[in-house]
């Protein structure tokens, strides 16, 4: 109880508190920097964890797309510069379908490339924000047409990337890099552009929608 109440004072009334099993029998706290949204992986096929059918990933590429992927064809050469890495990718995007989606699930299952795909958090207005946060958090760009950014032109340095991720059924938890001092100033420049709009905001919807993205 003392240690649940000492983690939830470290991580303070904006933060999230989650539980995963240990591998002793030792209650241990650990305080990363991150965020959670409540979207899971789109297809079972990217799980790497059958026992606890989760998809966890270490030091993995982000793809983010404010649009639906249908085909692979446009990131192909992107796909291929990732594999070369040697790091995962996770693509977070409206949705993945069709033969984009048959597409990574194959590279997949044939070890071609460590993927997985993440619908996108939030709807309308709302969605776009929280990309832009999660750009924030990962140092990468959300990729926009509406910015002018074709899928064809996206390159390795336009990707986020994290420390670690986790992807559940429901659930995307994204580990930053907390020795980076470019992508902590960014973090703290979206959250405070979010408290300002929790104070300007006059609709209680609208308040508990930017308190869930602080939070998160």
């Amino acid at each position: 109880g003392e240690k649940i109440a000492n983690a939830m004072k470290q991580v303070g009334k904006e933060g999230v508190i989650t539980v995963e099993d240990s591998k002793n029998f030792n209650f241990e706290v650990e305080v990363v920097k991150g965020m959670r949204f409540d979207r899971g992986y789109i297809s079972s096929y990217f799980v790497t964890n059958r026992e606890k059918m989760v998809t966890e990933f270490d030091n993995p590429y982000i793809l983010l797309l404010d649009r639906k992927l249908s085909t692979l064809p446009p990131i192909l050469s992107l796909l291929e510069e990732v594999a070369r890495s040697g790091s995962p990718l996770v693509v977070i995007a409206d949705d993945v379908e069709s033969d984009a989606l048959t597409g990574l699930i194959f590279n997949n299952i044939k070890g071609l490339l460590k993927v997985a795909a993440v619908k996108s958090p939030g709807f309308g207005d709302r969605k776009e924000e929280m990309l832009e946060d999660i750009a924030a958090l990962t140092g990468g760009e959300m990729i926009s047409e509406q910015l002018g950014i074709k899928l064809d032109n996206v390159t390795l340095s336009m990707l986020g990337k994290a420390k670690r991720i986790v992807i559940t059924k429901d659930h995307t938890t994204i580990v930053n890099d907390k020795g980076n001092p470019e992508i902590e100033s960014h973090v703290n420049s979206r959250c405070q552009q979010i408290r300002q709009a929790l104070k300007d905001a006059s609709s209680e919807y609208e308040k508990e929608k930017l308190q869930e993205r602080l939070a998160k």
